[in-house]
């Protein structure tokens, strides 16, 4: 069972706390980009309660959509909201960024997003690419801040090298990095220099060490194959496996916390694993068929990965070290490769360097490195916290 220490039912979140930016949103046009999990504490999503309060005019919908409808990957189409009838522009299709003709009349633009703490989420850079939108034809920006669900004051995992951006990681920064999304939009604000006029409503309650479900506050997936917590944490490393040939539990009831493929054999993984790496956790051998995605309705050996101590749990290192094993001692291992000879390989763009997929890759090496480059992070973002070890704003 992991270890945690509930916290009191008193966080509140941005959007419970509008009261806070009320000034800068009262009598203006609001465009709001938003998704399923933005709710407050009532179980209202931020669509209403902003619609009640304030003259919305457009939304905006990141990957999965405002109501999480759209599996991973799916492309959305622009459309027109059943509940209250407002546009809905699409950030996961043929654009990224709003356009001028969709960003016309709006005097101020919303951010509510609940992210899931992890650098290849694409939460992250719609969010961004509005905020360089906005910047460019000087309309304020507000973030309802919302807890980071695997904890804001842990870091782990190497710092991406800008040659292999995407829209799963556009600038240097770890795996897993620490920070509320209101505080990953004022770190990118001031990092990268975009100059966007950035307001934040925050949050109340919340200390930095608490994940998630420790908070009071309900859980609603931010994306379908992110049910739970542990999900969210295995996903700062399982994430890893989608470069890879093997199934990394998508369309099982347990996705991310699952690893395997039909040709897997438990023993000689087992033989193969540096155990010092896997701290907080237990790999349990075990078979599993996926629904959908790799290898569907094939039996697939693997591991499921069980959280122990979420304190020494480092879901990086223990998917690296997992997926190393695997590597070394199965000649049907593969990492995907590109749809397209010009484009570089996905493993690439999730790890944020080239240096996994390289034939005398060092695990011990690569794991101490990535400690090094993530606990110098952690020093320098703190100028960006809005919230200190031991209270918040």
């Amino acid at each position: 069972m992991a270890k945690r220490s509930i916290q009191s039912d008193s966080v509140r979140c941005g959007i419970d706390r509008l009261e806070t930016v009320d000034r800068l949103l009262k009598h203006q046009t609001v465009g709001l980009l938003t998704s399923a999990a933005s709710i407050d504490h009532e179980f209202r999503h931020s669509v209403n309660r902003v619609a009640e309060r304030y003259q919305l005019k457009a939304l905006f919908a990141p990957e999965h959509g405002i109501r999480g409808e759209q599996q991973a990957g799916a492309l959305i189409d622009h459309q027109v909201d059943a509940q209250t009838g407002l546009p809905v522009y699409s950030l996961y299709g043929e654009n990224k960024a709003p356009s001028d003709e969709q960003l016309a009349g709006i005097d101020v633009f919303v951010i509510d997003l609940q992210d899931v703490g992890a650098r290849f989420y694409t939460y992250l850079y719609s969010m961004i690419y509005c905020m360089k939108r906005c910047a460019e034809m000087g309309i304020p920006v507000v973030v309802l801040d919302r807890p980071n669900p695997v904890g804001g004051n842990r870091v782990e995992g190497p710092v991406l090298d800008p040659a292999f951006s995407s829209f799963v990681g556009l600038y240097p920064v770890p795996v897993r990095y620490g920070l509320t999304i209101a505080e990953f939009a004022g770190y990118i604000n001031h990092s990268q220099s975009i100059g966007c006029e950035l307001s934040v409503a925050p949050l109340s309650g919340w200390h930095r060490n608490a994940c998630y479900d420790e908070t009071g506050l309900t859980w609603v997936s931010p994306s379908p194959n992110i049910p739970t917590i542990d999900s969210a944490l295995v996903y700062l490393g399982t994430c890893l496996f989608e470069g890879t040939n093997l199934s990394e539990g998508r369309g099982t009831t347990h996705p991310f916390e699952l690893i395997g493929a039909p040709w897997l054999d438990h023993d000689r993984v087992l033989s193969q694993l540096n155990k010092t790496l896997l701290t907080g956790c237990h790999l349990r051998p075990c078979w599993f068929q996926p629904g959908g995605s790799k290898h569907q309705a094939r039996t697939c050996a693997g591991f499921q990965i069980h959280i122990l101590d979420r304190q020494t749990f480092k879901p990086y290192t223990a998917a690296v070290t997992l997926l190393d094993a695997i590597r070394q001692t199965h000649d049907a291992f593969a990492f995907l490769p590109p749809d397209h000879p010009d484009r570089p390989w996905f493993i690439d763009h999730l790890s944020g360097s080239d240096t996994i997929r390289r034939p005398d890759f060092d695990l011990t090496a690569h794991c101490e490195q990535a400690d090094a480059e993530s606990a110098l992070f952690r020093e320098k973002n703190k100028a960006c916290w809005l919230y200190q070890e031991d209270q918040t704003g």
